[in-house]
């Protein structure tokens, strides 16, 4: 691996795949394509250096702007992490996921990178059903969830169909599940919120779901390990134009996240609240369709209770046989890395 494009490099995940390419031996060229720079100042949880990374800032719907990034970094991989986050609407999703990703492949093609790996999303096969240890051969729903995943299924299906051993370009599809970690804006930042705002004692569901959740830099290792693998003569084959699950491999009852991080802060509930599903479904329309009156954003959605309530967990096998990836990181260890990144940066 001589250079290596990160596409979305300034993002929650895009930094710590900079990390994890800074700290290879040999160290490739590093650059990162974004709408916006490195954050100036980085916490402790990286090491590595910024002036040692080029940026560069584009469109990635913009064929110019994305060959100019490739034909300077002179890239033989490129790393597709960028996506707009949960919430956004269906425009931004498909301007983003789907036209931005087929530009970024067809640009890759032309210019003759040689491995490119795509995040994609362990929701792509969820639209409120349970999912028990579930593996790549489990189909993706012709209803979807949201915006977010059917969009991401959509580019993820581009990816595999752009594999072409004739040109020498291959691809490969992670589908990470909950991702947490230093970085985080979302997760874990929203369960001390609703610490503070004193709702910690109410529980959405039986709290009987498994769920996954997934340390960001074992995510990071994946992407690694899949650009490796693509690289190699031997083990290309094996994995090139298919999909790996990446989990901790230890799912756990949706509420645990949350209670040990509220329990890192020292915050105990000494009972719970516990709304039904479907009364909280009944609840989540009701607070939309206030929601529509006062034009403020609703707090319970029947789509968030879905999440809350199902089982989502999947079985990791194929990644560790083909790609030989295992979860560094515990999720202990991983809330504490994020709390005292929060800490950090308060």
């Amino acid at each position: 691996m001589k250079s290596v494009l990160l596409v979305g490099g300034s993002g929650f995940l895009g930094l710590h795949l900079v990390e994890k390419f800074y700290n290879l031996s040999p160290r490739p060229d590093i650059h990162v394509f974004d709408v916006r720079q490195i954050p100036d100042t980085l916490s402790k949880s990286f090491t590595f250096d910024p002036n040692t990374i080029k940026v560069h800032i584009g469109d990635l719907k913009s064929t110019e702007d994305v060959a100019n990034a490739l034909r300077t970094s002179q890239a033989d991989v490129v790393v597709h992490s960028a996506s707009p986050m949960h919430g956004c609407s269906q425009e931004i999703y498909e301007k983003v996921n789907v036209e931005g990703t087929k530009n970024l492949l067809a640009v890759s093609k032309s210019m003759h990178v040689k491995a490119f790996v795509y995040t994609s999303s362990a929701g792509v096969i969820f639209n409120g059903q349970d999912i028990h240890n579930a593996d790549e051969s489990w189909p993706i729903p012709e209803v979807p969830m949201d915006g977010y995943n059917e969009t991401k299924a959509t580019a993820e299906s581009m990816v595999l169909k752009a594999n072409s051993p004739k040109d020498g370009f291959y691809t490969i599809a992670l589908r990470p599940a909950g991702i947490f970690g230093p970085g985080d804006r979302q997760l874990v930042p929203g369960l001390r919120n609703v610490a503070k705002m004193g709702q910690s004692k109410f529980q959405i569901g039986d709290n009987n779901n498994l769920f996954d959740w997934t340390y960001v830099g074992n995510v990071a290792d994946a992407h690694v390990l899949a650009a490796e693998k693509l690289l190699d003569a031997t083990s290309c084959p094996r994995v090139a134009a298919e999909t790996f699950f990446i989990t901790n491999d230890s799912p756990a009852y949706f509420w645990a996240l949350a209670r040990t991080v509220w329990r890192a802060d020292g915050h105990v509930d000494k009972y719970n609240i516990v709304l039904s599903r479907p009364l909280a479904i009944f609840v989540g329309h009701l607070s939309e369709f206030f929601s529509k009156i006062t034009g403020k954003e609703p707090g319970l959605t029947p789509f968030r209770v879905k999440i809350v309530c199902a089982y989502r967990y999947h079985n990791i096998s194929k990644a560790k046989k083909l790609l030989g990836y295992k979860p560094n990181v515990d999720i202990e260890e991983g809330i504490a890395k994020t709390l005292a990144w929060m800490d950090e940066t308060a």
